[in-house]
């Protein structure tokens, strides 16, 4: 078992950066693949970034070039640092977790819970990006 918890959502205006963090406990040495996922009422979630346990990363293209995700093993977190931010980056951000051994940033980020291996979630944290 995983747990995961995010913190550093919030308010800001369009243009701004924050910095979202989620630190995992429990079988960490499980989670091969971290990452963050986001919604917004109405639509499906979709991957944002994730990263690989040895540093490889997959990002969203709508946000390549603004946001960067960030692994700390020896602390167990995970960061999504969000610069230049918009009005349509506003969602329920989720930190997400994935055990399979091979797991494939690229595959995770696309295919999020229907991904090979036991995925964990964190319960989210709102960003609201105002014009």
């Amino acid at each position: 078992q995983v747990q995961l918890v995010e913190t550093g959502g919030g308010s800001v205006q369009s243009g701004g950066s924050l910095r979202l963090s989620c630190e995992a406990s429990g079988d960490t040495s499980s989670t091969h693949c971290m990452g963050w996922f986001r919604q917004v009422p109405g639509k499906e979630r979709e991957g944002v970034a994730v990263i690989e346990n040895d540093g490889s990363t997959s990002y969203a293209e709508s946000i390549k070039g603004r946001f960067t995700i960030s692994r700390d093993n020896a602390a167990n977190t995970v960061s999504l640092q969000m610069n230049d931010l918009k009005p349509e980056d506003t969602a329920t951000y989720y930190c997400a977790a994935n055990t399979y051994t091979y797991c494939l940033a690229r595959d995770f980020l696309e295919e999020g819970e229907a991904y090979f291996g036991r995925d964990y979630w964190g319960k989210g944290t709102l960003v609201t990006i105002s014009s």
